[in-house]
């Protein structure tokens, strides 16, 4: 038989002490009484009184016996009680957590929105400042006329630009030839004049 440990040596006289009212000396008290009680030469009235004190010694033993085991089982009882209790407030403990988590995600997404929001708000502000789609392309119409007038004006610049640049090529060309003339005449004159010279001279 293997070693008794002291946790079953404290767990069995507790079954038999009960809650330490004497159940262990009642007991004690009880096999030295059948003890004494078998040896006795007494008389059958002693013996059956000796034997009654002893049934109600019994009687009480039991009775704190059973009072025990029902104090037992209650215990057992009220610890699974206790783990069950404890599961609960795990389980309720792992859901605030996670509500925790989901709510700091819709606090992030709400920040977000906001953001979102403000920066929407800030856009339609400036959209406000600026003239709509339709006077837009009214102004792109009226800008695109402009230019067009422009374009044209700078055509018939260029043209006049153009004649102006052949008719002062022909002027210059013009002067140039007179110029030549004029040149070639004065010459002329000077050669003409050499010539009379001599005549006089000679007369």
């Amino acid at each position: 038989m293997g070693a008794v440990t002291d946790d079953e040596v404290i767990r069995k006289r507790l079954l038999i002490d009960g809650d330490g009212a004497g159940d262990d000396r009642r007991i004690n008290l009880l096999l030295k009484s059948f003890t004494k009680w078998c040896n006795s030469p007494g008389t059958p009235e002693e013996g059956f009184t000796q034997y009654q004190r002893m049934v109600g010694t019994l009687a009480q033993c039991e009775f704190s016996m059973g009072k025990t085991l029902m104090v037992y089982d209650m215990n057992l009882r009220e610890m699974e009680n206790y783990e069950k209790i404890y599961s609960n407030i795990e389980h309720n403990i792992m859901s605030a957590h996670e509500k925790i988590t989901e709510c700091k995600k819709e606090i992030q997404r709400a920040k977000r929105i906001r953001k979102n929001r403000q920066e929407y708000d800030a856009l339609a502000k400036v959209i406000q400042q600026h003239p709509d789609r339709h006077e837009t392309l009214k102004q792109l119409e009226a800008l695109d006329k402009e230019l067009q007038q422009l374009s044209h004006i700078k055509e018939n610049v260029d043209a006049k630009l153009e004649l102006r640049k052949k008719q002062f090529h022909v002027l210059l060309t013009t002067i140039q030839e007179l110029q030549q003339t004029l040149e070639i005449d004065e010459k002329s004159d000077n050669d003409d004049q050499s010539q009379e010279s001599p005549m006089e001279n000679s007369e």
